[in-house]
């Protein structure tokens, strides 16, 4: 597979659509088995094991939240809670196929919105991709806020 910038742009861009239009379920299946979504609580964080983060999350506890935001008993959620991304061009730092390792970088605010509550979050993603079964996969995606070591209100959904 011959991947180019416009190929790992155009994926963190859909990427961003599929949680603003809550497909969860299809936002899962780009991770692969061992992926993480990672969230520091220290700017410059670089140890995500033996430190606090806001979130460091597998696949297994990113299904439970998915299960968790889809269920009917979910009264926290009702209504439901909605997001909107907006993107900063994102720029590829990294292709290398040999290795099988693509990074992207990109800056972005984020509003999440339930009721009359919005909460606003500005910051860096960076997606960690590999190929995996002819398919782009999320090895690693890090959310890093500008105000990471903030009190924060419950983040409900995916930045």
């Amino acid at each position: 597979m011959n991947l180019t910038e416009i190929d790992l742009v155009d994926f963190v861009i859909r990427e961003a659509r599929m949680l603003d239009e809550q497909q969860y379920e299809e936002w899962l299946e780009l991770f692969t088995e061992d992926g993480f979504y990672w969230m520091p609580l220290e700017f410059g964080q670089t140890e995500e094991k033996l430190t606090t983060s806001l979130m460091y999350e597998d696949l297994l506890l990113l299904k439970s939240r998915v299960q968790r935001l889809s269920g009917k008993r979910t009264y926290s959620q009702l209504p439901k809670s909605r997001c909107q991304h907006l993107l900063q061009t994102p720029t590829v730092d990294k292709i290398d196929a040999p290795n099988n390792d693509y990074r992207v970088f990109t800056p972005f605010h984020y509003v999440e919105s339930r009721n009359d509550e919005k909460e606003l979050y500005a910051g860096w993603m960076k997606h960690s991709l590999i190929v995996e079964d002819e398919r782009l996969k999320i090895k690693l995606k890090r959310v890093d806020l500008v105000n990471c070591d903030s009190p924060h209100r419950n983040i409900q959904l995916f930045i």
